[in-house]
């Protein structure tokens, strides 16, 4: 099958490999251009040009869609499909019509739960024990489309957002992989109108720990905002991301370390309850785990955080 390949961040590179694997034919790659990173503030391309420009692949990262001309070059590929995930700009009408089978969309939830930007970190952040990937036909609405096909996984309990994006990113290869074979038999699926819910984009205030919600609250963000933005609290003045825990027993003031002990146990108390800290990051150093991180920040029981 002829493509149009539409994706940007890591979580897109599987989906682009498993098309060009399976055999169809990848007109062009659509990305979002290269932007200053880095300490030189240099110019850096997307994870999915540059895994494209090593496949061979053409790459466009037009800034906009709206354009007549980009439209134009859009529908002069011919594809029968645009594949698209986590592209990062809305398409035109005139773009989503343009493919002769419309635009696929593979989406990071069980829709209509969490349309949107951030699906996994919401999904974490909530609590929700299951969650999993959607290959939706594209319409104008934000993920709106009627579902092709559904694929669900259980969410782990110390599970990150960074894990779960690994897995989903497979699962959603996987998917789209399976709908362009059966695209002669699916039968898209209206989303019901219950049950929608909204990921927003995660917002850096949220990002600061409150000790005084309880400790599940507590581990859902830790473990929901990592590895970005990193849930985080401060120690003396100092900020310290907190990247992996799990729920533990104990009781203290909020923010209270109750265990900094050999072999890396690091309990801190919440509002009820406490989670056990096990990678953190302190600044301008890499993570480490809770063993390491004590070796040189040697907490004690009493110390808050």
């Amino acid at each position: 099958m002829r493509l149009i390949f539409m994706g940007t961040p890591d979580f897109s590179v599987p989906v682009l490999e498993a098309l060009v694997a399976a055999g169809h034919e990848v007109a062009a790659v659509y990305c979002q251009p290269p932007r200053p990173a880095g300490r030189g503030k240099k110019d850096r391309p997307t994870p999915v040009q540059a895994r494209a420009e090593e496949m061979g692949l053409e790459v466009r990262h037009p800034v906009s869609l709206k354009g007549a001309d980009e439209q134009a070059d859009f529908a002069a590929l011919g594809a029968d499909v645009a594949v698209v995930v986590a592209y990062g700009l809305i398409l035109p009408q005139a773009i989503l019509d343009a493919p002769k089978r419309g635009c696929l969309n593979i989406h990071a939830s069980l829709l209509p739960r969490w349309r949107g930007a951030a699906p996994i970190h919401r999904a974490i952040m909530a609590g929700d024990a299951r969650t999993g990937v959607c290959i939706m036909q594209m319409e104008a609405g934000l993920d709106t489309g009627p579902v092709l096909l559904r694929r669900e996984t259980e969410i782990g309990q110390t599970e990150t957002t960074g894990a779960l994006h690994d897995r989903l990113s497979r699962m959603g290869a996987e998917a789209i992989i399976e709908a362009l074979a059966r695209l002669d038999d699916l039968t898209p699926e209206p989303q019901p109108d219950e049950g929608v819910t909204y990921a927003a984009k995660i917002d850096k205030a949220e990002a600061r720990v409150d000790w005084s919600r309880p400790c599940r609250q507590v581990d859902r963000l830790i473990r929901g905002l990592s590895p970005f933005p990193g849930a985080w609290c401060e120690h003396r003045g100092e900020r310290i991301k907190l990247l992996a825990s799990e729920l533990a027993e104990g009781a203290g003031c909020p923010g209270e370390v109750l265990e900094a002990a050999g072999g890396g146990a690091l309990r801190v108390a919440c509002g009820e309850g406490a989670v056990r800290l096990l990678r953190l990051q302190r600044a301008g150093r890499g993570a480490q785990d809770a063993e390491t991180f004590l070796r040189g920040l040697p907490l004690v029981p009493g110390d808050m955080l």
